[in-house]
């Protein structure tokens, strides 16, 4: 029988470490309700924000024949016309399975439609693509969501849809968008803050507190109608699994209390107070159908249905709503007269329980709820950050945790997929959708704050109704065959490290992650090395348009693109999983052939990398790395830009201890041997100091060529971070011509210049978190095993002599500065708009913009896409840090 004892037993004899539950390391009670959660004795993840902000124009509830779902499901049917397979609203929560849902809705007496959902320009709309048009802010939430809270500022005015649409579609790809604030609707403070608050008694008992507050110069009038609803899970005659009876809602007695019943949520009950000066609001009632009369022409079965409260409340339409205060959808129907200054607060509650009194406390709950919050994060975060990385990170964190949102996907192409999670996504309004590298970035800061969740996410993307067969993980919803950069193994090694101490890690999770990661890692070389040499391809790669042309496009007259990016990629995944089979053979000896396959496989594939036909994909000339064209009769050509592409080369090395290599006998005879005999391929990929080795695809005097470019203030360094392509192209864009086509790139720092992939995101010179936090890690890495041997000048250009480590570090302070206010108040990322700046009811937001200008360091892309953006909380960790260690 194994020994599963954590002791060290003789050699050869099977052990294996026990799964380790991650853990918050502090007791708060949101630390406990975390730990309830994992063993399951408290369900406090059931309630969440995994309401959707948008699911119309969505590839899930696309039916259409071409695959156009922008225009098969467009915004103006969203308020008529029921979903099948989720959900949306503003700021809303549901349960994790989205069959009850909750969300604020609004109307100030001059738009044309209720504000129930987040308006948006879709792909051929905008002059940059799809582009949410709203200003909405995500200000707390903890792990287990026992405390929410956001912002949406509603203005007073009539909002400017035609405007917005007109006004984008009027602008050329070289013009900015045209963004809400600068219509002027905000202008003298003519607009609501609405502030919506959740607070959990317990798991199934949910405070709702919505706070209005007038922030013109004169009163106003508002009418809020805080929404209950059903997904519409009866209406399509399916029979598989979530499909289930129509339930239903009713008012309970005199007062304002709803019954609610669902098939397999069971009852609840919906409470609304009245407002302070005693008055009661109407309670609203339809069905959740969608009105075929009016979008198809054919009758329903029902006069009651989805758009009922918009008719009902803008066009008067008494007849609109049920008589009979019962269906599948209600809203609570206040109007509010608010003074200039004034706020007006709604309460309510969703619970399990029926109550005798059910607001009795109500304040005092919210109040201690959002007091576990702060405690929870003063905890987290330590009292060493100052206060203006608190804001940050606060706002970083929250936005991580609203991003979690309800998915229920299938796909005939993919015929084992069946996706019906509550999984991380980059943005709930642009990207509504999960993309698995963004993902795999989403864990590293998920793991500071709710660990368990980080490990379970990454461990969901590796089981068999996610992985295909064949080992590829899908790549993101708008077409799972894609490939995506293979970062879920770097990933996992990282969450493993963060969440417990060397020592007490989840060797278990581990192993899991490991087993299925070397499917993942044969699909790779099995279908991404055409021609069997470890030179790699892999089209896009998740970088858009970085090249002069679409590599995800076949090449004409069958030529081969011999991709940089791709074949340093994979040398980063086969290290990665190196590591992962050294800490693996410390616990099981059978780890250790699995460890010098990968550190064999390596080699190899830097070797090919440095070396192939004389220089690999290196240029000596230009001391940088490319890609290459290669024809049928087998030369190949270097693409000369200098890109992001190049620089990937420096997140593949390891520092291979003596002392971990000396516990493993059978590894380090099989290694010795090779770098022996194999001197061969083993010089351009291995360095040694002592008894020390460095494995990393470029040596020394590589990698110092490499960073003279990269910290080249006139090239890749801007003062936030390090761009995506060289500056130089700004006045010398580069050309090219190949098979009677002639192709340039040139630096555009901010938003894109052409429609590739949608024109929606620009590889062509701003600066994106994901691979500069990257950049960041490798450089400790690569200082860990040069010391204070290795300095370089930072800028190159008249800069000061650094260690890589001083380096990172710079470039940590370049990363957080986007989002810190300078010496007059404006936060780069935010650009030179005054609101952000000078408005106290603005001037503490933040926003976390998908990729920054090269230059100016202003936010560009979709607006909310706290994911990989998020990767600056770590940043400013690693600051506090490496203060902590230098005191």
């Amino acid at each position: 029988m194994a020994n599963t004892s954590k002791s060290p037993g003789p050699r050869g004899q099977f052990r294996r470490a026990q799964s380790v539950a991650a853990s918050i390391d502090h007791d708060t009670a949101e630390a406990e309700r975390l730990r309830k959660d994992k063993t399951r004795t408290s369900n406090w993840k059931r309630w969440g924000p995994y309401l959707s902000e948008r699911q119309w124009g969505t590839v899930r509830e696309d039916y259409s024949a071409d695959g156009s779902c922008w225009t098969y499901f467009p915004h103006d049917h969203a308020r008529s016309r029921a979903y099948r397979w989720g959900e949306d609203g503003l700021l809303g929560i549901s349960d994790r399975q989205c069959r009850l849902c909750f969300a604020p809705c609004m109307w100030n007496e001059k738009d044309p439609i209720l504000k129930e959902r987040l308006f948006g320009l879709v792909n051929h709309e905008g002059n940059h693509g799809e582009d949410v048009k709203e200003c909405y802010y995500y200000l707390e939430s903890t792990p287990t969501h026992s405390y929410m809270k956001a912002l949406y500022k509603y203005p007073q005015s009539e909002y400017p849809y035609g405007q917005l649409v007109e006004g984008n579609r009027a602008r050329g790809v070289n013009e900015p968008e045209l963004e809400l604030e600068s219509t002027g609707v905000f202008d003298n403070g003519k607009y609501w803050d609405v502030f919506v608050e959740y607070a959990k008694k317990s798991p199934d008992d949910i405070l709702i507190r919505l706070q209005v507050c007038n922030r013109g110069p004169a009163p106003a009038r508002i009418h809020v109608l805080p929404t209950l609803w059903y997904r519409n899970t009866w209406i399509w005659g399916c029979k598989h699994e979530g499909c289930t009876m129509k339930p239903s809602m009713k008012k309970m007695g005199d007062g304002n209390a709803v019954i609610c019943k669902h098939e397999t949520l069971g009852t609840n009950y919906f409470y609304v107070k009245d407002m302070e000066e005693g008055t009661s609001p109407e309670l609203l009632w339809t069905e959740n159908e969608t009105n075929t009369m009016k979008l198809f022409g054919s009758p329903q079965y029902t006069p009651y249905v989805k758009d009922a409260f918009h008719r009902y409340v803008i066009n008067n339409e008494k007849e609109a709503v049920n008589p009979k205060p019962a269906g599948t959808k209600m809203a609570a129907h206040y109007i509010l007269d608010i003074p200039a200054g004034g706020e007006k607060y709604i309460c309510m509650r969703l619970t399990d329980q029926e109550l005798q009194l059910p607001f009795e406390g109500f304040d005092d709950i919210i109040e201690q709820r959002k007091k576990e919050s702060d405690m929870f994060y003063a905890a987290l975060l330590t009292n060493k950050l100052s206060p203006e990385h608190i804001i940050i990170s606060k706002q970083c964190y929250a936005g991580l945790l609203w991003k979690q949102r309800k998915l229920k996907r299938s796909a005939l192409d993919w015929k084992h997929l069946f996706n019906r999670d509550v999984i991380s996504m980059p943005d709930k309004w642009e990207y509504p959708w999960y993309a698995s590298w963004d993902l795999a970035f989403h864990m590293i800061p998920f793991a500071k704050v709710d660990p368990e969740f980080a490990k379970e996410q990454l461990i969901l993307f590796l089981r068999e109704w996610y992985m295909a067969p064949n080992g590829q993980i899908p790549a993101y919803e708008f077409n799972f065959s894609d490939v995506n950069p293979p970062v879920h193994a770097w990933a996992v090694w990282r969450v493993y490290k963060m969440t417990a101490p060397k020592g007490s890690r989840d060797v278990l999770f581990l192993e899991r992650c490991f087993h299925k990661l070397i499917l993942n890692f044969n699909w790779w070389v099995n279908r991404k090395d055409p021609l069997g040499k470890n030179i790699f391809a892999g089209g896009f790669l998740g970088l858009d348009n970085v090249g002069l042309f679409d590599r995800s496009k076949p090449l004409p007259n069958g030529m081969i693109l011999e991709q940089a990016d791709g074949t340093a990629w994979m040398a980063f995944f086969c290290v990665t999983m190196l590591d992962m089979a050294l800490e693996l053979a410390c616990h099981d000896m059978v780890y250790e052939d699995m460890a010098s396959k990968f550190f064999e496989h390596f080699v190899a594939i830097v070797d090919a990398m440095n070396q192939m036909g004389g220089e690999g994909l290196w240029h000596e000339e230009d001391g940088f790395y490319y890609d290459h064209l290669r024809t049928p009769d087998g030369t190949s050509r270097p693409i000369r830009v200098r890109s992001i592409v190049g620089l990937i080369p420096l997140f593949a090395c390891l520092v291979l201890e003596a002392d971990v290599v000396q516990q493993l006998p059978g590894f380090q005879k099989r290694m010795n041997w090779f770098m022996e005999n194999r001197k061969d391929i083993a010089i351009s990929s291995i360095d040694k100091w002592h008894a020390h080795h460095l494995l990393a695809i470029p040596r020394m005097s590589r990698l110092k060529r490499m960073l003279e470019y990269m910290l080249d203030e006139d090239e890749f360094l801007s003062p936030f971070g390090i761009r995506s392509l060289s500056k130089k192209y700004g006045e010398n864009p580069v050309s090219m011509e190949s098979c009677g086509d002639s192709m340039s790139v040139s630096y555009v720092p901010g938003e894109s210049n052409t429609y590739m992939f949608g024109g929606n995101s620009n590889w062509r010179g701003p600066i994106w978190l994901c691979v500069n936090f990257l950049i960041i890690e490798s450089l400790e890495r690569y200082h860990y095993f040069y010391g204070e041997d290795l300095k370089v000048r930072c800028p190159t250009k008249g800069g000061v002599e650094m260690t890589l480590r001083e380096v990172s570090k710079e470039l940590c302070k370049r990363v957080v500065s986007l989002f810190e206010p300078n010496k007059d108040g404006y936060r780069p990322c935010h650009g030179e708009a005054p609101l952000y700046a000078e408005d106290p009811h603005w001037n503490k937001l933040v926003l976390f913009y998908e990729y920054f200008h090269g230059d100016n360091g202003k936010g560009c892309g979709a607006s909310h896409q706290t994911g990989w953006t998020a990767l600056v909380s770590r940043c400013i960790y690693k600051l506090m840090e490496d203060d902590n260690s230098q005191q």
